[in-house]
């Protein structure tokens, strides 16, 4: 196997490789990292690359199998993780120069699982300021592009984690979504993201925006995915919101059949669209779920009686603000912070009293359920646009929308917490990828990783970027 190929295998086939001593952990690492010396100064998808943690951590794994020990699941397995997470002995800036010399104590669940499995974390990837905006960009760390067009955003605030995925930097990633922050790069990068159902995932050091966050993972495809929720998911009581169930069995729904299984085609959220050759595509791909006996029909009432942005950007930008307030002080006009970010917080007004905040999210979970007692899986455009150029924090026809909320389709769905993931359909007449989102009701996330393996089955996304 050439060294090239090296970079190309998926995370399954590189854990294969490395438990089947047919590839070293250090061997899989030196391709990687040789490839991000090459790659990284195009994209810069790296905050803090860790190149001796990782090297020790590659050693561990080859030393365990020459001596018989079981690596654990994702042995050798490259992995890099956003920013927005903690790991322990390094930098944990958020994307912002308020904390460009925060280093964190000790890892978050997520990595502390990653490593017991035999991952090698790679270092930290680039953020957009406290996952704030939609794109790939902060002040601490500049813009990160997207492989399939550099002069492109990669989407955020996952921007490093997607970019350096879709490029073979690493062959998966671990990122984050609090208002679509995993789904939205991979749809503009051609990958697939994967937000769990809230709490079956612990987000521990408390994000920002606690409400609504999760840790996610994000790779070329759903076994992959499946993968790295297998070891990541799972009660941990040092986060309040973690649900008690054990992990995921998601590799095990690989493959399962979906016959009779219910797909309500999202014609109209009740606000906002997508543009009209996304919608088409999009109709036509989740259409062909009925190849797998899947049974598919649109949705004949708009998802949502009113946009449920209202609460949303309190429990979001409210809980942002609160954490640059604590950082800089009360005078948000002079913080050092994103200039888009420190708009919208100026221009909030002050907080909506919390029992109309409560009142507000509660209707738009109530609608989603709702949906969920006549289909199984929802299906719509994951975004309304392929990837914006860089340096745009809205893109043009969504005008009057904030740096996130432009994202009509996935928002919605850190308020009710339910399961949704982003599958790569194709490329636009643009050449650049888009995606489908398929989201379930909360709880049933197996169910929501057999309908996109099955839509994998049928509409498998192939093509890489040319600086892949």
């Amino acid at each position: 196997m050439s060294d090239d190929d090296i970079c190309h295998l998926s995370a399954t086939a590189i854990v294969a490789a490395v438990r089947a001593r047919e590839l070293t952990a250090t061997r899989v690492l030196e391709n990687h990292l040789a490839r991000t010396a090459r790659l990284e100064p195009a994209l810069n998808t790296y905050v803090t690359l860790d190149t001796e943690g990782a090297l020790r951590a590659a050693d561990r794994v080859d030393r365990a199998i020459a001596e018989g020990t079981d690596p654990g699941p994702l042995a050798g397995l490259p992995v890099s993780v956003k920013d927005l997470i903690a790991v322990g002995g390094l930098r944990q800036t958020f994307g912002s120069r308020l904390f460009k010399d925060n280093v964190a104590a000790a890892d978050a669940p997520s990595v502390e699982r990653l490593r017991r499995a035999g991952a090698v974390i790679t270092g930290k990837t680039t953020t957009s300021e406290l996952g704030s905006k939609a794109v790939g960009d902060s002040p601490l760390t500049g813009a990160t592009r997207n492989p399939w067009n550099r002069q492109a955003t990669p989407g955020g605030s996952s921007a490093g984690a997607a970019a350096g995925v879709a490029a073979g930097l690493v062959p998966a990633a671990l990122g984050t979504d609090g208002g679509g922050s995993i789904r939205i790069p991979a749809s503009f990068c051609g990958l697939v993201g994967f937000k769990a159902s809230f709490g079956r995932v612990p987000v521990w050091p408390a994000s920002a925006t606690p409400s609504v966050a999760h840790v996610a993972p994000i790779a070329r495809d759903v076994q992959d995915v499946a993968l790295l929720l297998d070891v990541i998911t799972g009660h941990d009581s040092r986060d309040p919101g973690s649900v008690p169930a054990p992990p995921m069995a998601a590799s095990a729904q690989i493959g399962l059949p979906i016959r009779g299984l219910r797909i309500g085609w999202v014609s109209s959220l009740g606000y906002g669209t997508a543009d009209s050759e996304i919608i088409g595509l999009c109709l036509a791909a989740a259409r062909r779920l009925t190849d797998e006996g899947a049974m598919v029909a649109a949705m004949d009432r708009p998802l949502f009686d009113a946009d449920p942005n209202g609460a949303w950007n309190e429990v979001f930008y409210g809980a942002i603000g609160a954490r640059v307030r604590q950082q800089a002080g009360d005078d948000i006009a002079q913080a050092d912070i994103d200039e888009a970010l420190k708009r919208v917080l100026l221009q909030r007004g002050p907080d909506r009293p919390p029992e109309e905040v409560a009142r507000l999210r509660a209707d738009g979970v109530r609608q989603v359920e709702e949906a969920f007692t006549r289909f199984d899986v929802l299906a719509m455009p994951t975004m309304p646009v392929t990837a914006p150029p860089l340096g745009v924090d809205v893109p043009g026809g969504h005008e009057g929308r904030n740096p996130v909320d432009w994202s009509y389709f996935t928002y919605p769905f850190n308020l009710s917490g339910n399961p949704a993931v982003s599958m790569p359909v194709g490329l636009a007449s643009n050449g650049m990828p888009f995606g489908l989102q398929l989201v379930a009701a909360r709880g049933n996330d197996e169910t929501l990783i057999a309908v996109a393996s099955a839509f994998e089955r049928i509409n498998r996304f192939r093509d890489r970027p040319s600086i892949a």
